[in-house]
């Protein structure tokens, strides 16, 4: 079984419609959506923003379903000015940000783990999963849809995330993380716990991130909106993709 995660139930909402044979149960105040997707035997569920929220949420998915992978799959704000709305980001290596422990441990090292970042498996497979998608778009995301959020010419790159319990809106804060962290391509909110939750269960996990804004001060974008109309539609051209 194959778990699909996403922090708010509009990012994955086009995966839902495609969902067969579905059961639901209820847990820790959210819904597992258990079924078949393009003939794979998978879980969806969202955890809601946040770091807590989703390591909570993929603790309970690897407990109670045992996965043989777990997907997260969402929007992020980019940190570059190569990115741009409606670009994808396919997760390398996970940071978390806001974690500082010095002088006992460097910055952004996880105690115990000794680890700074944790790394993705799947990477090639999503990225040609995700280079077909784009072949596609048009079935997926129509003109009126792509031109309301200036989406021109999408592009999908490999690439290091960021993430912590803040929502970016300040330029400021994007060129202190670029000075940090100047790898790191685009910022959220789940998927480095995420990440860190999977590496202590060794379940493989990746993450997939699509650029709803820039992070800065114009970052004022109907989130809800993109997230249902286009992230959800990008997750399932990629996972049918995917799972082909």
């Amino acid at each position: 079984m194959i778990a699909i995660i996403s922090a708010m139930q509009e990012e994955i909402q086009a995966l839902l419609n495609k969902l067969e044979n579905v059961t639901i149960a209820e847990k820790g105040m959210r819904k597992y959506y258990t079924g078949t997707l393009f003939n794979k035997k998978v879980v969806l569920v969202f955890s809601r923003w946040g770091k807590v929220a989703s390591a909570a949420t993929t603790t309970q998915l690897i407990n109670d379903y045992n996965p043989s992978e777990i997907i997260f799959t969402g929007v992020a704000g980019a940190l570059k000015d190569s990115l741009n709305i409606g670009d994808i980001v396919i997760g390398e290596n996970l940071y978390q940000y806001d974690v500082d422990c010095r002088p006992i441990f460097k910055k952004f090292e996880i105690p115990i783990l000794k680890k700074e970042y944790f790394t993705t498996q799947n990477q090639e497979k999503l990225i040609k999963a995700t280079s077909l998608f784009l072949k596609e778009y048009n079935n997926y995301i129509t003109q009126e849809k792509a031109q309301f959020f200036d989406i021109t010419t999408p592009s999908v790159s490999i690439g290091n995330i960021a993430t912590a319990d803040q929502f970016i809106s300040s330029s400021k804060k994007v060129d202190e993380l670029n000075l940090q962290l100047p790898s790191v391509l685009c910022v959220e909110m789940e998927g480095a716990a995420v990440a860190q939750v999977c590496y202590e269960y060794k379940v493989p996990f990746s993450v997939i991130r699509i650029i709803s804004d820039k992070a800065n001060d114009n970052a004022t974008i109907d989130f809800p909106k993109f997230a249902k109309s286009i992230a959800s539609n990008y997750a399932l051209g990629i996972l049918k993709n995917y799972f082909a």
